[in-house]
Order: C-alpha cells, then structure tokens, then sequence
C-alpha cells in the first residue's frame, strides 16, 4: 500500500516564519500528524534538528516512516503535546529555538471511518487521538447525564440546540445503545436547525464538541502554551495554527497576556500589578490565513489561523 500524502496547511507561512529564526537548530513539532511541516523545515534547514511529539500511535508511525530519511536529525515521540517541555528535557534539550502546534484533528485521522471523527462516513463513535485511552465518544453519549451533554455541546460546540440534542441522546439509548457515527448523525438530522449555505453542517460541531470533551483538547491547548513557553529560549519562536474560535480565542488571549509588560486596569494611577516582565513580543500582528492559492487546492485550510510570537527572557 502506498504512504499517505499531505500536505499541511499554511506551509509555506510556516517555513517562512520558522525559518527565519536565527539560529534554527532545535525544533519542537508538538502536533506531529503526518510530519508533512517537519519535513519542509528539514528540507529547508540542514542544521535543523526535530522533536516530533504525537499522541497517535498511527501517526507516529506515518511520520517515521516519511520523514526516514533524516536519520538522526529526526526523532519521534509518544506523548501530550502539554508535556512538550518533559518530554524535551527527557531527550536531553533544555531549552529550543521553535516550537510548532497545529492544533486539531489531522486529515488521516479524519478520512479513516475507523477513527470515528466524521459523521460524513459509517463508523464506531470512539474520536480517540490515543486510543489506549479509556474514554471514548461512545461513552461520553450513552453515559454522560443529561446535564453533562448539555455542557459539552453548550461549551465546546455552542449549540444553541444543547438541550434538546441532549434530552434526545438520553431517550434513544434507553431504547438502544449508540454505537455508530450514524446512529448520532441521524438524531442531529432530526433535531438540530439546518444550516444556511456557507454555514458549517450542524452535526460539524457536534463531533467536534464530542472530539474536544473525549481528548481534552482545550487543557492540552492551554497546558501546550505554557509548556512551549518554558522550553523556549531567549527570542526563540512559537507557531501556533488553530481551526476554531475556541482555540483560536485561547491562543490570543495567552499571547495578548505574555505581551503585555503591564496587567494593571489602565484607570488605575500607579502600577499595582508588580511590572509583570512581558513574556513573548507579537512581531506578527493578528492571524495568518490561507492564501486563495491554497485554498483552491484545500478547503480545509479555510478556517485555519496562524499566530506567530517569539519569547522574552530576562537576561542576567
């Protein structure tokens, strides 16, 4: 059978962004996928040495198997994205140049009906990213409570329907249990509003409310941010594409908060706060979308925003 092949979003921003780091030597890939952006960095940069960090076996395989080539320039790793900087001192770096994350699920993960993620193909409800995990999509439907269903599709897909779909997911499995894609994709048909063209299809976010709550995927953002924040080194860059509001919402915020020099409310007189030290500088302003050019080529770099910050650290 034939390796998969990908190409990553945004790439070309990438490269151009992380590329320009000097020296470039240590490389974070904390969201490894297929390693199609590693390996335009390796391409790119001779020097470069990789840590490519996934939580999916079956991309960690992928990935070795592609990116072979660069023999001890690249080393693969199991492991959360939100332990980036344990993991690198485990390998025997203190400290990195770059750190990348493209947060969200990968296209393999997405096209494979195995995997659950999509309710566009038959397959078991598990949206698993580790799927040595216990918890899976199926037993978030057939046992959360009623309450805990309305939070997760209020909080992670802003479902203005969240009662509804959850009342009905509790009355269908005491008839039977949900096992399949289909079997939840066809309670959304019946319940949720349908969308206006250009509208996100309502089962969309759905899944992806069940994909975040399953892999804990805003914890894992948020404990990423701060983990990529302590290995950075002095005037080292942090990439981070996101593919929804709320993880683009969490990444501004974090990079809006690290560079600000100053916390206290502007009407007060004095500074109170201690003259917090900024902690990142934004040499990029606001977010890096698709070019037309690439999204002719791949709608689903449509929603996908890059953010570019690079780390202060007190010298002396």
């Amino acid at each position: 059978m034939s390796e998969w092949i990908h190409v990553p979003v945004l790439a070309a921003e990438v490269v151009e962004h992380l590329s320009s780091v000097t020296p470039l030597r240590r490389l974070i890939d904390g969201t490894l996928g297929n390693g199609g952006h590693s390996r335009m960095l390796l391409e790119k940069n001779p020097q470069l040495e990789i840590l490519g960090i996934d939580r999916d076996p079956a991309a960690l395989e992928r990935a070795g198997r592609n990116l072979h080539e660069f023999g001890s320039r690249f080393t693969a790793v199991h492991g959360e994205f939100a332990q980036l900087d344990e993991l690198a001192m485990n390998h025997g770096w203190q400290e990195v140049d770059a750190v990348l994350l493209d947060i969200g699920v990968s296209s393999p993960q997405i096209d494979d009906p195995a995997r659950g993620f999509s309710f566009r193909s038959d397959g078991p409800l598990d949206m698993r990213m580790d799927r040595s995990q216990k918890l899976t999509a199926s037993r978030v439907v057939n046992f959360y409570s009623e309450e805990e269903l309305i939070r997760v599709f209020r909080d992670y897909g802003e479902l203005r329907e969240s009662r509804q779909l959850a009342r009905a997911i509790v009355q269908s499995r005491t008839v039977r249990p949900l096992a399949t894609t289909m079997d939840l994709t066809a309670i959304c048909d019946k319940i949720l509003r349908k969308k206006h063209p250009g509208q996100l299809p309502s089962p969309t976010l759905v899944f992806q409310a069940l994909r975040i709550e399953v892999n804990g995927e805003l914890q894992q953002l948020e404990d990423g941010l701060l983990a990529a924040q302590n290995i950075l080194r002095h005037q080292g860059r942090l990439a981070v594409i996101s593919f929804h509001s709320l993880e683009d919402r969490i990444v501004k915020n974090f990079l809006r908060d690290a560079a600000q020099a100053c916390i206290c409310p502007p009407e007060l007189p004095v500074c109170v706060c201690g003259g917090k030290n900024a902690r990142f500088t934004l040499p990029v302003r606001g977010v890096i979308s698709a070019s037309e050019a690439e999204l002719s080529v791949n709608r689903r770099s449509a929603p996908a925003k890059l953010r570019i910050a690079d780390r202060i650290r007190q010298i002396g």
